[in-house]
């Protein structure tokens, strides 16, 4: 009995051990990365002289020459909250892609698979081709956002009815959200029928994602989702692993397995929408990184979900960085997440093992 505490004991304090290496790393890979796409731009701004335009900010230095305001401009007002959201959009969607693996059992579930993509997809198709606003208040970016928003809230609005009326399970929370995507999915491909050649590139655009929009007004209301999203996933772990065991292992145990789901989803899916609001849709970030983070920690959802999290920080910030770099007018970041996140799925499921799961 001893000896059987004793190993325990050490393999809890290797697999922490393991977790905060992983962690500190990765952390600190994200920091590196942050501090080079302050320069990564198409205009000729060095690698130290982006630093010195922030001391010079924060110690008021003011600016005569034209040239140093537009380069102060690029520095402040574009790379850094390009970079902060950056990184807080990563974090959002690989959070949510690991919860929505564990609730539904499937390694291919990610923040997008109820169908919150295609319906804030269709939201703005609405605005820009036939000029609706759900909101008619709103108008310009503000409009786009919203309509992007509260069609993105549909889907889960939807599971959340039915599982209010009969008992959903993990598989039918997936059929639901697949039935409401090819809805949203048909009817946005026959309104670009209809729509001129500006707004087709303005919905492609956006369908592809890009986080070169956000800026400083947008990163408290991506922050305050992320936040939302870590905390309380973190808070309820403990329920997330006993319902990765089974349903009937967690009803003996006494968690709830679909209020819990239905929780979940509820604040994956606001989260999501919140950060598809100003980015678009960005792919594979919230599929991958899962994986990744469950290579090195497993998936225990106390280590998981925040390695998961620091990992997809890194990924889109990275993917951002080469974005801006390629080409004479750069592409949008999901063109790189989708082209290296691809081949890094498929090679993660087929060595992923099954004890991870």
């Amino acid at each position: 009995m001893v000896n059987e505490y004793a190993d325990f004991k050490k393999e809890y304090s290797a697999k922490r051990g393991r977790f905060v290496l992983i962690a500190l790393i990765v952390a600190i890979a994200t920091i590196v990365t942050v501090i080079i796409s302050l320069s990564v731009a198409k205009y000729p701004i060095g690698f130290f002289e982006a630093y010195q335009i922030l001391i010079d900010h924060f110690k008021g230095v003011e600016l005569v020459e034209y040239a140093d305001r537009f380069k102060h401009r690029v520095v402040w007002d574009m790379n850094l909250p390009r970079a902060i959201g950056g990184v807080v959009v990563g974090a959002t969607l690989a959070v949510g892609g690991a919860v929505m693996q564990t609730i539904i059992k499937n390694p291919l579930a990610d923040p997008y698979t109820t169908g919150i993509a295609s319906g804030a997809l269709f939201g703005v198709t609405i605005y820009l081709i036939l000029g609706i606003s759900i909101v008619p208040i709103s108008g310009g970016d503000i409009g786009m956002m919203l309509n992007a928003f509260i069609f993105a809230m549909i889907p889960t609005g939807a599971i959340v009815f039915i599982s209010t009326f009969k008992k959903t399970s993990p598989t039918m929370m997936v059929l639901i959200g697949i039935g409401v995507m090819y809805l949203f999915s048909a009817s946005t491909t026959m309104l670009k029928f209809t729509a001129s050649h500006e707004d087709i590139a303005e919905i492609y655009t956006w369908s592809i994602g890009t986080i070169g929009k956000i800026s400083w007004e947008e990163l408290p209301i991506l922050i305050a989702g992320m936040m939302v999203l870590l905390v309380t996933m973190l808070i309820i772990n403990r329920s997330l692993d006993v319902l990765n065991s089974g349903d009937k292992t967690a009803i003996s145990l006494g968690v709830n397995p679909i209020r819990l789901r239905v929780l979940c989803l509820i604040i994956i899916s606001v989260s999501t929408a919140i950060a598809v609001c100003f980015t678009g849709t960005i792919g594979f970030v919230g599929l991958v990184a899962p994986h990744i983070a469950r290579m090195f920690v497993g998936s225990n959802a106390r280590y998981l979900i925040p390695t998961s999290a620091l990992f997809g920080a890194f990924m889109l910030l990275a993917a951002d960085c080469i974005a801006r770099s390629a080409g004479t007018t750069g592409l949008p970041v999901g063109v790189i997440t989708a082209l290296i996140g691809s081949p890094l799925f498929l090679y993660f499921l087929i060595k992923q093992k099954k004890s991870a799961w």
